[in-house]
């Protein structure tokens, strides 16, 4: 009997352990625009960051991936970025948005086609960048930016950063930590999410750019965390036969 008991403690702390899909940060926050919103949105796993995003397959000409990242970059005068790699699942390739303040303190957005871990120079992207702006808020630097994607694609694979420093308005090399090297996984553009799992793709707006609605995510992969407690002991009941 008490080797029962102990087992149900167990289980119920496991199940208070496991966040349902509401406890998501990203579903918090909030932008200085009136108006900016997103279909979804996940907390990345890595750099304590975020993405909120928009997919809209029915734009024209091409279909347009609408997004808000947003990361503290590893010192206040340094830098965060987000990027998509059509060719690789790391850095090298990728297609990145930087943001960092510029000389005169303003924050900008800025984009490089990473070819290389040594150095960077800003450059065009392979895909069309419609728009593109950032910002510095709590601590936290957020890029916004709308890309053409090419038709037919249903995954992406997403890159994200941080650094500390910028110098002579280029972004400093970042560290090469665990948590910078992992910080990198596929983004869902049809029926699923970031490979994290944290949220599921609602119908995106039939227009392209941030969308009116608010942030919406969807249950968590382990699909029993809805359970909560009651349902946990229930559930070892059931299996104890009690």
């Amino acid at each position: 009997m008490a080797s029962s008991l102990l087992l149900i403690a167990a289980i119920a702390a496991a199940a208070l352990l496991i966040s349902p899909a509401t406890s998501q940060t990203c579903k918090s926050q909030a932008f200085t625009q009136p108006n900016t919103r997103f279909a979804n949105c996940t907390d990345l796993p890595h750099l304590r960051a975020h993405l909120h995003w928009t997919y809209d397959p029915s734009a024209r000409p091409n279909p347009t991936l609408s997004i808000a990242f947003i990361a503290p970059p590893a010192r206040p005068e340094g830098w965060v970025a987000w990027a998509l790699n059509p060719t690789a699942t790391g850095m090298v390739g990728a297609q990145s948005l930087i943001a960092f303040r510029d000389t005169n303190g303003s924050v900008v957005v800025r984009t490089y086609s990473i070819s290389s871990y040594s150095s960077i120079t800003e450059s065009r992207l392979s895909y069309d960048v419609l728009s593109k702006r950032a910002e510095y808020s709590g601590g936290e630097m957020r890029i916004f930016a709308t890309l053409a994607m090419p038709r037919g694609v249903t995954e992406v694979n997403q890159v994200w950063q941080v650094g500390a420093s910028v110098s002579n308005g280029v972004p400093v090399k970042h560290d090469f930590s665990t948590e910078n090297l992992s910080a990198r996984e596929i983004l869902g553009l049809g029926s699923s999410t970031a490979e994290d799992g944290d949220d599921t793709v609602a119908p995106s707006p039939s227009n392209g750019g941030p969308q009116d609605g608010n942030d919406t995510g969807g249950s968590s992969r382990i699909c029993w965390s809805g359970l909560g407690l009651y349902g946990a002991l229930v559930l070892v009941g059931v299996v104890l036969g009690f």
